[in-house]
């Protein structure tokens, strides 16, 4: 039996992409669930060096995460451009060609960050009482590595295809299980860090299992067999073209993000904690924009597949219309009320309080971004994601570093002026993104090769 999947290329543009982006926010949303009460249950039955560890750990983990989604994309949108040409073979391909490439990354990076555990918590300057927690959390989570390659390789095979809702069920069963283990772990056993970890693998293992059992039993919407699971060099040179600058680019922000770690866990405890909440919040106010982006990417690919680069930019203009309106109420809602979001993270008053403050100024972040992904999503899909790794670099290096440093280094700073450092550096982002656009447009008509998707009249 073929699944059913959502044409990306027909119909109402605004609702087709609305129901493509709000299972994959559902799904992206439970997903998040699994930081998110690691870092609940553990501030209710530890203490702030348990909640430094998760957050700090989880930080690191996301790093990879970041590698592995680049790499996705870009079977995404090779797979929206062969299902958008109405190419079965090369959708089958491209499936069998991630396959392999997934499972040589999940060998690589295992034990490379297994082995890496204690040189991982030194780097990153954890503070002396959440140094054993954080090895054990780390050390749980790398061993997991191999889960978390292949649930999001699966989901972009996916998403590539127009199922968005699939990955949503996959990933809801696997949140239970997390909230489930957390408590018994973390509340129940005492296990601290080390529950939380456990729980976090077990979830992910189960979500990947499942997956694996649906793709055997209903297929996708057009043939595949064991024949396809091999490396197709095509395939992979365009997989590789699109994947390997957002893959970069998603380390080295994420390093960026721990580079900033380093510099206000030198603040102290609090400091370190606070951070490690508030990057939770932003986690989910992350989310509308990261559905819509993915909504975006698959659109983008599959009408630029079908010739139809126009309504391709007109799903770029919905897609970040949604995302703004998401991140004027979430920057809205973070200037009254931030100690209702940071409290739900810990008891600890000082953290709350200093927690507040970081999420004030870094929330006008969140409207920023709402441009800067789907606008990343849109060029990827035109397999031009190089312009999303340039900019990114220079926002992330040349502002947003510099400025946390200095900031940390000022007399009397607070972590308020610390969290102005990512609007202004994705300020400069969606300057860049318009300027290249704009030339984009001005200046290329639109053509489709071998090696260039596409240029924009």
């Amino acid at each position: 039996m073929k699944q059913k999947t959502l044409s990306l290329t027909e119909g109402a543009i605004g609702k087709t992409l609305l129901r493509f982006a709000v299972p994959f926010l559902l799904a992206s949303l439970l997903q998040a669930l699994y930081g998110a009460v690691d870092l609940f249950v553990v501030g209710q039955y530890a203490d702030s060096a348990a909640v430094s560890a998760v957050a700090i750990g989880s930080q690191l983990m996301q790093t990879i995460t970041g590698i592995v989604l680049g790499i996705s994309m870009g079977g995404t949108v090779l797979i929206g451009h062969c299902i958008g040409e109405k190419n079965d073979k090369g959708a089958a391909k491209a499936v069998g060609t991630i396959t392999i490439l997934f499972i040589m990354i999940a060998i690589i990076l295992t034990p490379i960050m297994i082995f890496g555990t204690n040189l991982s918590v030194s780097l990153m300057h954890t503070p002396n009482e959440a140094i054993d927690y954080a090895r054990q959390y780390i050390f749980i989570c790398a061993c997991g590595i191999p889960f978390i390659v292949g649930y999001n390789a699966v989901s972009g095979i996916f998403r590539g295809i127009g199922d968005s809702k699939t990955p949503m069920y996959f990933i809801a069963i696997a949140c239970v299980v997390n909230i489930v283990a957390d408590f018994i772990l973390v509340g129940g056993l005492n296990m601290g860090a080390s529950g939380a970890a456990i729980a976090t693998i077990l979830a992910q293992a189960i979500s990947l299992i499942i997956s694996i059992i649906f793709i055997k039993k209903r297929g996708f919407s057009f043939e595949f067999n064991k024949e396809y699971v091999r490396v197709d060099k095509y395939s992979l040179k365009r997989i590789l073209k699109v994947g390997s600058p957002l893959a970069l680019q998603d380390a080295l922000v994420n390093i960026s993000f721990l580079l900033i770690t380093v510099i206000v866990n030198g603040m102290g405890l609090v400091a370190s904690a606070s951070v490690g909440v508030v990057e939770k919040v932003i986690i989910f106010a992350m989310l509308p924009p990261t559905a819509f982006a993915a909504a975006v990417a698959t659109m983008t690919a599959q009408n630029i597949g079908a010739n139809k680069p126009g309504r391709a930019i007109k799903g770029l203009r919905y897609g970040i219309g949604y995302s703004l309106i998401c991140g004027i109420l979430v920057c809205i809602y973070c200037q009254f009320l931030p100690h209702t979001i940071t409290g739900i993270f810990t008891k600890d008053v000082e953290v709350i309080a200093s927690a507040a403050m970081y999420l004030k100024s870094y929330s006008f972040d969140c409207m920023l971004v709402a441009v800067i992904f789907c606008m990343n999503s849109y060029f990827s899909g035109c397999g031009r994601s190089m312009i999303s790794f340039i900019h990114s670099m220079i926002a992330t290096f040349g502002v947003r570093i510099p400025i946390s440093y200095l900031m940390s280094k000022m007399t009397n700073t607070s972590l308020f002026k610390m969290g102005l450092a990512s609007p202004v550096a994705s300020f400069v982002s969606v300057v860049i993104c318009f300027g290249y656009f704009i030339w984009l447009k001005k200046h290329h008509n639109i053509a489709k090769s071998e090696d260039e998707y596409i240029t924009i009249s």
